[in-house]
């Protein structure tokens, strides 16, 4: 089974970076619809690939998509914040690489009815795991004004967060929000004229900042980067893919506190802080999408698809899936004692 339709982004760089051994163990802890995962598993031999995803339907897809390497792939429902759990019970040792890319998947956004997407009309959900209690509605329909606010401004970068709060809050007085169409007419009511005119929707920032909040992501990429580095194999690599500036500064800064933690001042002559480099980076500077692949992602959409898109809606599709970065470390030999 060959891969077909929409390619995953920055594909070739991760299994560049990768560096995949044959007899390995590998983890994809956000495996989507298997994109990634294919090309992990199509190059192992007597290796194993776990595939991780806290979306049901999305694991269904990748499993069928990875059909034919049955028996070198386990698939888990589960977020990837828990990777060096699921590894440890694995039981076949530490990792020799893991790959997450995150934020929203494809699917979750090409179906409506997700309640991901501010382009259509659907129930407030954004559940990437459906199992969850905790939905858009119940963001939008029961927290407080200051905590909206403060949702809008820190997960959403949203300058109007406090007046797009206040509007929220005075429309579910009369009735609840109960679909995205609705809370876009909400924001968009909330917003000054010129904003309106900005080239991005006007609930862009918004609908970012409840996904998040929903799905606990930053939550889960802080938690999967105190804990997954310690389970790659020494020489192992993790490439993490980020799609936004709040993903960039917990990816920067954990693994920078790994690489370059130590607190002794810069004159002493030896380290008494007691910190040890577990991470190296390996690329100056992390890497972006090519135009040739944001081309080619373009026309895997096909005619029609791109024929009911507007500009507008297609430069913020675009921004949203390649203003993405590949951060690549690898596991310091040296304070192993090899």
């Amino acid at each position: 089974m060959e891969q077909t339709g929409h390619q995953p982004v920055l594909l070739d760089e991760c299994i560049h970076y990768l560096t995949i051994k044959p007899d390995g163990l590998y983890v994809d802890g956000t495996c989507g619809m298997g994109g990634h995962s294919y090309e992990i598993a199509s190059r192992l031999k007597n290796g194993h690939l776990i595939c991780i995803d806290k979306d049901n339907y999305a694991l269904e897809q990748a499993a069928e998509r990875l059909s034919e390497f049955r028996g070198h792939v386990t698939f888990i429902h589960s977020d990837f914040s828990k990777t060096s759990r699921i590894i440890t019970e694995f039981g076949k040792g530490n990792a020799d690489g893991m790959l997450f890319d995150l934020g929203v998947s494809s699917p979750q956004l090409d179906f409506a009815e997700r309640g991901f997407s501010y382009m259509q009309n659907a129930p407030l959900d954004m559940r990437m795991d459906r199992t969850s209690e905790l939905s858009a509605f119940e963001v939008v329909n029961f927290y407080s004004e200051p905590r909206l606010a403060e949702i809008f401004f820190e997960y959403g970068e949203e300058r109007y967060a406090r007046r797009i709060a206040a509007a929220i809050c005075k429309e579910r007085s009369n009735k609840p929000i109960q679909t995205t169409g609705e809370l876009v007419e909400v924001i968009r009511q909330a917003m000054p004229a010129p904003a309106l005119r900005e080239k991005q929707h006007p609930a862009k920032r918004s609908f970012q900042a409840i996904r998040i909040e929903v799905n606990d992501e930053l939550g889960s990429v802080k938690r999967m980067l105190l804990s997954a580095p310690d389970t790659l194999k020494t020489g192992g690599r993790i490439c993490v893919i980020s799609f936004h500036s709040l993903e960039d500064r917990i990816i920067k800064n954990g693994f920078h506190s790994r690489e370059n933690g130590c607190t002794c001042p810069r004159e002493a002559p030896i380290c008494t802080c007691g910190f040890i480099q577990t991470l190296r980076v390996i690329t100056k500077k992390p890497v972006v999408a090519t135009d040739k692949e944001i081309e080619n992602n373009n026309a895997v959409l096909g005619k029609e698809a791109l024929d009911k898109e507007s500009e507008q809606q297609r430069r913020e599709r675009i921004s949203q899936v390649y203003l993405s970065q590949l951060f690549t470390f690898t596991q310091n030999m040296i304070d192993f004692g090899l």
